[in-house]
């Protein structure tokens, strides 16, 4: 296994294309929806070399560390992933990773879902493009403050599932009648970069009281 080790990391990007067009035989891939994220791995070595360098370990290891970052389709299986050093910014991987599944795999359109901290300024603009979009989190902290207004407000709330447009004021319902209920609300938002996005905010009064827990 050892001995195999270099090859399969020189053909790396082969061996998963190649899996990737043998596996649409055997299982059901849902390709229009991406998840992706990052973790590391920590080497108990004394000094870093080239590739297992000192960063931000998620385990808080004082170890060199690799990164890694993998995309699973919307059934939960693996569909690509890729290694870098362990000093680099997680953000720019999903760009990379993601130009490769494009040409390689020859998969353009897709709803990429990422978490906060993979949804730089510049991985928007690129899930914008042609037949790409994107969902992920967005600190309220973060936002301008006529938004977080917005935001924060009381009122304006729909119920999700309703057919109905009424409109909730989520200070005043009755929480023992919506004690399982999400209310949201929904509004056209351009980023600092001009990135069109629809901004969602939910409230659930079941997650509010195990947030106070």
């Amino acid at each position: 296994v050892y001995r195999a080790l270099s090859v399969l990391s020189e053909n790396s990007d082969l061996i998963q294309a190649f899996l990737y067009r043998k596996s649409l035989d055997v299982i059901d891939r849902n390709e229009g929806v991406l998840f992706y994220d990052c973790t590391n791995f920590f080497f108990e070595i004394e000094e870093e070399d080239d590739f297992r360098r000192y960063g931000k370990s998620k385990e808080h290891r004082p170890s060199p560390i690799v990164q890694m970052g993998l995309f699973m389709d919307g059934n939960g299986y693996p569909l690509a992933f890729s290694l870098f050093p362990g000093n680099e910014s997680e953000q720019p991987s999903l760009k990379k990773l993601e130009s490769k599944i494009i040409k390689d795999f020859r998969h353009s359109k897709m709803v990429v879902c990422t978490d906060a901290g993979l949804a730089s300024a510049s991985n928007r603009r690129f899930n914008s493009i042609g037949n790409r979009a994107f969902i992920t989190t967005q600190s309220i902290k973060k936002l301008k403050s006529d938004i977080r207004e917005w935001c924060l407000s009381p009122v304006g709330w729909k119920l999700l599932g309703s057919s109905s447009d009424k409109l909730y004021d989520i200070s005043k319902v009755d929480e023992s009648v919506h004690e399982g209920s999400i209310f949201y609300k929904e509004s056209p938002y351009t980023d600092a970069q001009g990135t069109r996005q629809s901004l969602i905010v939910t409230y659930s009064i079941r997650y509010r009281r195990y947030c106070r827990v």
